[in-house]
C-alpha cells in the first residue's frame, strides 16, 4: 500500500502542481473546452401548473406517462414534501430566484398585468448574480412573468389593461427602444422567452428587445387584448423555448457558436429554464395530441415531459451529466383544466379518471397542499445517489442558499432571508433534524398556511384570522382558522384548531417571529 502511495506522489510531482490539484480535485477536462471542477453546472426547469400527481412515477393512477421524467427521478432524487412559496406562479418566480417569501415583497395580484414593471427590487441579489459572481455563465430561457420596465413613445407610463387602456389593445410602448430591468439586470446574461402566454406582446423576447416588431392586434388566441407578431402561434412557443435551451447547451459544449449568448468560454453554466406547459392556453403540438389518457392536459404534460428528454440528451452528447446539477419542480399545483377550446374548466381533467393533485386536496391558488406540494426531482452523479427518496420539507426559495453551499459560500445576511441550503436532503444525508424550522406557504388570495413537522396552520394574512382560499370546494364550518396533522390527514378534511390550542398557539408565534423579522433563516 505505501509503495502504491509512493509511485502514485511521484507520478503526480512528475506532471507537476497542476495536474495535482486537478487530480485532487477530481476535476478532468470535459466537452467543448469546459473543465470540470468542483462548481457543477446548474440546470434548473419549472414547469408551469403541473400537479404532484402529473409525475407518472409517484401517481399510479396516473392517465399520463412520464418517461424522461421517471428517469431523471430513477437517476437521482424525487422530493416527495416539495412546496413552492405560492400557489401562483408569479410568486413562486420571485421566490425560487430571490430567497425570500413572496408574501413580503410587492406581489399583489392587482399587479399581475401585461406592461407591470419588475417586482424584483433594485440590488437584491438573485441565483444568477450570485453564481455570476463566482465565475458562472447565467442564461434565463422562458417564461419570465416578473415584470420589466418598458420605454414608451411619450414618456408616461405604458398603456395597460386593468389601469389605463384602450379598447383595441393598442399601446404606446416603443418596441425599438430597449427594455429596462428584465432578466439581464437581474443576473441573466442571457434571455430568450415570453412575459407569459397570456400577457401582451404576443411575441418573443430576447435579451433587451422584442424578436421582431409586433404591429398586429392579438386576435383569436386567449388572453390579455395587445399587439402580436405577424404569424405569432402558440403551439409554437414551447418548441421555440425548447430548441433555444438545447441550442444553449450545444453552444457550451462547443457544437455551435451562437454570439448572443454573451458566454464565456469554459466557464460553468446556470440555466433556467421556464417552461410554458402545461399551462393554458393548453395547445399540444400534432405529435402529441390523443397521446394521454387525460385529453389535450395530458397530451401537453407529455410534450413537456418530450421537451425534458431533449434537454437531458444535450447534457448527455456534450458530456455534461457528470457534472451537471439538473432540477425539475414546478411554479405551482395544477387548476386541472382539461383543455378544451385551450382551457377547460377547474378540475375538469377529472373526467378522464386523472387527478393533477394526486392525494393532496385543493388546486392552484389554494393554500391546501394541492396548490402548492409539486413535483421536485434532483439529478447529480456521484453526489446524489440515485433512485433515492426523501420527504424532508423543501421549498423553491431554498435554490439560493444551495447554490451558496456549491460554492462553499455564506448568504450575505440582507439576502435569501428564507432559503435554506437542502444538499443533505439531495445528498439522502442522515440529520437530527429538520432542515427547515418551519416553511410558510402562501395562496392566490394572501391566505398564509405555516408548516412543521405534520403540523400546518392556516391563517389570514395581515388580519390574524382565516378567510375562504379560492378554491371552488367549500372550507370546514366553526372557527377562525384551520389546523391539520397531514402525517393521518393528508386531505386536510379534519381541522384540529380546537381541539390543538397549544399546536396553534405555537405556530401562530413562529410564523409572527418571522413576519416581525422579516427573515426566518
Amino acid at each position: 500500500m505505501n509503495h502504491e502511495r509512493n509511485c502514485r506522489r511521484e507520478f503526480l510531482r512528475k506532471l507537476g502542481t497542476g495536474a495535482i490539484a486537478i487530480a485532487l480535485n477530481g476535476a478532468v477536462l470535459r466537452a467543448g473546452g469546459q473543465r470540470g471542477t468542483d462548481k457543477p453546472n446548474i440546470v434548473c426547469i419549472l414547469a408551469d401548473d403541473m400537479g404532484y400527481g402529473d409525475l407518472a412515477c409517484q401517481n399510479p393512477e396516473s392517465k399520463i406517462a412520464t418517461p424522461n421524467l421517471d428517469s431523471l427521478a430513477e437517476q437521482g432524487v424525487r422530493f416527495t414534501d416539495a412546496h413552492s412559496p405560492s400557489s401562483v406562479g408569479r410568486g413562486t418566480r420571485y421566490g425560487l430566484l430571490t430567497g425570500r417569501y413572496p408574501w413580503r415583497a410587492e406581489l399583489k395580484r392587482s399587479t399581475q398585468q401585461c406592461w407591470s414593471p419588475s417586482v424584483i427590487e433594485p440590488g437584491r441579489l438573485t441565483v444568477g448574480k450570485l453564481l455570476k459572481q463566482h465565475g458562472y455563465d447565467a442564461a434565463c430561457i422562458g417564461k419570465w412573468h416578473l415584470g420589466m420596465d418598458w420605454p414608451t413613445t411619450d414618456g408616461k407610463g405604458p398603456i395597460c389593461v386593468g389601469r389605463t387602456r384602450t379598447a383595441d389593445g393598442r399601446t404606446n410602448v416603443d418596441f425599438n427602444k430597449p427594455i429596462a430591468n428584465g432578466p439581464t439586470a437581474h443576473g441573466f446574461d442571457y434571455y430568450f422567452g415570453v412575459l407569459a402566454t397570456h400577457f401582451s406582446p404576443y411575441c418573443f423576447i430576447e435579451n433587451e428587445y422584442t424578436v421582431g416588431i409586433p404591429t398586429l392586434l392579438k386576435k383569436g388566441i386567449p388572453g390579455c387584448p395587445g399587439p402580436m407578431i405577424e404569424s405569432w402561434k402558440l403551439e409554437e412557443i414551447l418548441p421555440g423555448l425548447m430548441n433555444k435551451a438545447v441550442e444553449y447547451i450545444d453552444d457550451k459544449g462547443g457544437r455551435v457558436h451562437n454570439k448572443a449568448f454573451r458566454q464565456t468560454e469554459g466557464t460553468p453554466f446556470f440555466l433556467y429554464v421556464a417552461l410554458t406547459a402545461p399551462r393554458t392556453p393548453i395547445v399540444p403540438a400534432a405529435q402529441f395530441q390523443g397521446k394521454s389518457g387525460a385529453g389535450a392536459y395530458g397530451d401537453f404534460v407529455e410534450q413537456l415531459d418530450y421537451v425534458v428528454g431533449r434537454l437531458a440528451a444535450a447534457l448527455e452528447r456534450n458530456r455534461f451529466v457528470e457534472n451537471t446539477l439538473v432540477i425539475f419542480t414546478s411554479d405551482n399545483g395544477s387548476p386541472g383544466r382539461d383543455g378544451k377550446n385551450m382551457m377547460g374548466g377547474l378540475n375538469s381533467v377529472r373526467e378522464y379518471g386523472h387527478n393533477p393533485s394526486g392525494p393532496w386536496r385543493g388546486i392552484k391558488t389554494d393554500i391546501w397542499e394541492g396548490g402548492h406540494r409539486v413535483p421536485f426531482v434532483a439529478r447529480w452523479p456521484g453526489r446524489i445517489p440515485a433512485g433515492t427518496t426523501s420527504d424532508e420539507t423543501i421549498c423553491h426559495v431554498d435554490l439560493l442558499a444551495t447554490a451558496a453551499a456549491i460554492l462553499g459560500r455564506k448568504l450575505p445576511d440582507e439576502s435569501g432571508e428564507d432559503s435554506y441550503d437542502i444538499l443533505p436532503a439531495m445528498r439522502g444525508e442522515k440529520v437530527d433534524r429538520l432542515i427547515r424550522e418551519a416553511t410558510v406557504h402562501c395562496s392566490g388570495n394572501d391566505v398564509l398556511a405555516i408548516r412543521r413537522g405534520k403540523w400546518k396552520l392556516i391563517t389570514r394574512l395581515g388580519s390574524g384570522g382565516w378567510s375562504r382560499p379560492s378554491s371552488v370546494e367549500s372550507e370546514p364550518d366553526g372557527p377562525t382558522g384551520q389546523l391539520y396533522d397531514l402525517q393521518v390527514d393528508p386531505g386536510e378534511t379534519n381541522n384540529l384548531w380546537l381541539e390543538q390550542p397549544k399546536i396553534v398557539e405555537a405556530l401562530n408565534s413562529i410564523l409572527d417571529k418571522y413576519r416581525r423579522d422579516g427573515r426566518s433563516r
